[in-house]
């Protein structure tokens, strides 16, 4: 970049042109040869006292020698004082760094910064040298500063457009290219973990974004986008970490404490997260998708009326806001009534025909299915939920037969004798007990049942294992391994006890209480029985079973926030509900009692005495308070949160009946699972 060229001779002197051609050759060499160019430059400043180019190249070839200190007075000599050209002043600046003066530095870099504010290189090195003087808020501010300067840059800007029109390989060109000439160039290199993202290559894309940070930690959106980042491989205190740095940036505003609430809830402080809602609120109520969080958080809280409050303060700001009708109505003890089913029918009215809006459309068909539900119109109650579940399908990725394929791999793989050729390994702890099974299968009513134990604390549902499991699975796709049984019989002992001292120490963060034991509410879970045999031996997992119709029936029509793309299709759920019952079949004849099956049909009929049949499985004592569960305040955050804040009831056992007329390719798909209910019939056993 052209910054200037401090040629002007101090009055009276005039270099001859030798002496200009020395000079120029001396500073052309200065990176290669400062022996030779400080030599030149001294020579020149005895035939001309001052001369300002022979200082300047004397500065650079003291600087390069390593004498920072001497540059800095040779460069302090060349007369202009903040009119100095730009080049001078950021080798003044520099020189000015490495010699650990960084007011003198702030003072050039400050200068420099004014003549040149579209320099983004300037502004990085400024907030370099504030932060090293202590003064961290303009040093934030000038990081900010960079930013905006390189959004400007063309070489910047023509590899996110090559970013935004998918052209991966041109952007890693460029910016690759960049980034040989510029290694510690933040922006850049934020880039270049955004192009490791888009190609899923987490780890690199986190290693990249995390330099950007520290190379300019007041760099907004790259810290945005790592909290983003390491929330998906749930990171959940790293995330935490930088989210509160980032509330605390001097122009962050509402948008940066949104990202650390994001986080509090996933970490499930749900009474943190509601007071940044509520102050935010308070300054500007006239935010729908705000009111929206905050009743996320209150329905997790158990404070049902402020949910139905917070949820309404949000559809009657933005009518068509489909996924605040769809929490409304998710709130399993809430009826909606004629008008609201009026006012869906014209939010989807006002949908119609436009583009981007499937989330609003797909959730405002959930809603109004469940609300025609409520009113006892069938027909119209399905239609809807065959609409909501059509559209929702066509946005996610999810293939059955390879769903059936890795079950039966792992059935392959976990055989009795394979688990005893394998032997004693994994971490000891007895802390986690596992509940496995499908959504809607009364696994809430398990968990919120044990988390009324004083020896039992109840988390949510946690996906480390999920992670880890995922990470292996990694080994065998990208060719390590032959297949997945090959991977599972290379962890030897000491691999197995770190995996599980792993997942020990990720889950840490969700325990609030000094509690023995923990819940792991993962219903998907069931697909990793046989590791969590290998990892944690003595962990527990309590299969929660329900009846196929009803559980599948009840899973189809739930939306899910995220994950369970299996629910939507009846042919699928079906197919899915098999290949988990067949697997936990297997499980029951390769390592018998190692799993406990609650079947929700029984918990509601023998109450007292289902929880007595787990607790011995847990080896914990019976205690009164399990049956007093409705009355546990821990917050909840599935989609039966409210209905486990009322006692045991049994109107919805044989719901699915309702709408038998419609379901015959969920049944069709069950097949004999759910004639033989609740045993398994013989096409499923080993």
């Amino acid at each position: 970049m052209d910054i200037g060229n401090p040629t002007v001779p101090p009055r009276g002197a005039r270099p001859d042109a030798a002496l200009r051609a020395a000079l120029d050759a001396a500073g052309a060499c200065v990176d290669t040869a400062p022996d030779f160019a400080l030599a030149e430059a001294e020579k020149a400043l005895r035939a001309v006292p001052g001369l300002p180019p022979a200082l300047f190249v004397a500065g650079q070839a003291l600087r390069r020698l390593g004498r920072a200190d001497e540059a800095c007075a040779r460069l302090a000599l060349i007369p202009g004082a903040d009119r100095r050209p730009p080049m001078v002043l950021w080798e003044l600046a520099q020189a000015a760094s490495e010699a650990e003066r960084p007011e003198q530095a702030i003072a050039a870099l400050e200068a420099l910064t004014r003549q040149q504010p579209g320099v983004a290189s300037g502004w990085f090195l400024l907030a370099a040298q504030l932060r090293k003087a202590g003064h961290e808020e303009d040093a934030w501010r000038a990081d900010l500063s960079a930013v905006h300067a390189a959004s400007r840059d063309p070489e910047l800007l023509a590899a996110a457009a090559d970013i935004n029109a998918g052209k991966l390989d041109e952007a890693d060109a460029k910016l690759a290219a960049r980034a040989a000439r510029l290694p510690d160039d933040p922006v850049g290199t934020r880039m270049q973990g955004e192009l490791a993202w888009r190609r899923g290559d987490m780890t690199e894309a986190l290693r990249l974004v995390e330099r950007a940070v520290m190379l300019a930690p007041g760099f907004d959106l790259a810290r945005d986008f790592l909290v983003r980042l390491l929330m998906q491989v749930n990171r959940l205190p790293d995330a935490l970490g930088h989210a509160e740095l980032l509330a605390q940036s001097p122009v962050g505003g509402s948008a940066a404490r949104l990202v650390l609430a994001s986080v509090l809830v996933r970490l499930g402080d749900q009474e943190r997260a509601r007071g940044i809602y509520e102050a935010l609120l308070r300054v500007s109520p006239d935010q729908p998708l705000l009111w929206q969080n905050l009743g996320h958080v209150l329905k997790t809280l158990g404070e049902q009326g402020e949910a139905i409050a917070a949820y309404r303060a949000a559809v009657a700001r933005q009518p068509a806001l489909g996924e605040a009708w769809w929490s409304l109505a998710n709130l399993k003890t809430v009826m909606l009534d004629g008008a609201d089913i009026a006012a869906m029918e014209a939010a989807l009215a006002s949908l119609e025909g436009e583009e981007g809006r499937e989330e609003d459309v797909f959730h405002l068909h959930f809603s109004l299915g469940k609300a025609y539900e409520d009113a006892g119109d069938a027909a119209r109650a399905f239609g809807h939920y065959d609409k909501g579940n059509r559209l929702r399908r066509t946005l996610v990725r999810y293939d059955a037969d390879q769903l059936s394929a890795e079950a039966g791999a792992a059935a392959a793989t976990f055989t009795s004798s394979f688990i005893a050729q394998m032997g004693e390994g994994g971490c000891p702890a007895e802390d986690p007990i596992f509940i496995v099974g499908l959504p809607r299968s009364g696994s809430t009513l398990v968990e919120q049942i044990l988390a009324s134990h004083s020896m039992i604390e109840g988390t949510m549902e946690l996906s480390e294992m999920m992670v880890i499991a995922a990470r292996l699975q990694s080994r065998v796709d990208e060719g390590e391994f032959a297949d997945f049984a090959a991977m599972a019989r290379a962890l030897g002992p000491k691999e197995r006890l770190r995996l599980g001292e792993e997942y020990i120490e990720r889950t840490r963060v969700h325990r609030k209480t000094d509690a023995l034991r923990f819940t792991d509410k993962m219903p998907n879970n069931w697909q990793h029985t046989g590791l969590i045999r290998l990892i944690l031996p003595n962990a527990k997992i309590v299969d929660a079973r329900r009846h196929p119709m009803s559980c599948c029936f009840s899973g189809w029509k739930q939306h899910f926030a995220r994950g369970q793309t299996f629910t939507y299709d009846l042919t699928e759920i079906g197919r899915y509900y098999r290949d988990y019952v067949k697997l936990m079949a297997h499980y029951d004849t390769a390592a018998p009692g190692a799993v406990h099956r609650v079947i929700y049909e029984r918990m509601v009929a023998d109450t007292e005495g289902e929880v007595r049949r787990v607790l011995d499985y847990l080896g914990l004592p019976f205690e009164e308070g399990c049956l007093e569960f409705h009355r546990n305040t821990r917050a909840v955050r599935t989609a039966s949160s409210e209905q486990v804040r009322r006692p045991i009831y049994t109107d919805a056992v044989e719901h699915w009946k309702a709408f038998a007329p419609w379901l015959g390719p969920l049944e069709a798909a069950l097949g004999d699972v759910a004639t033989c209910y609740p045993e398994v019939p013989e096409s499923l056993r080993p």
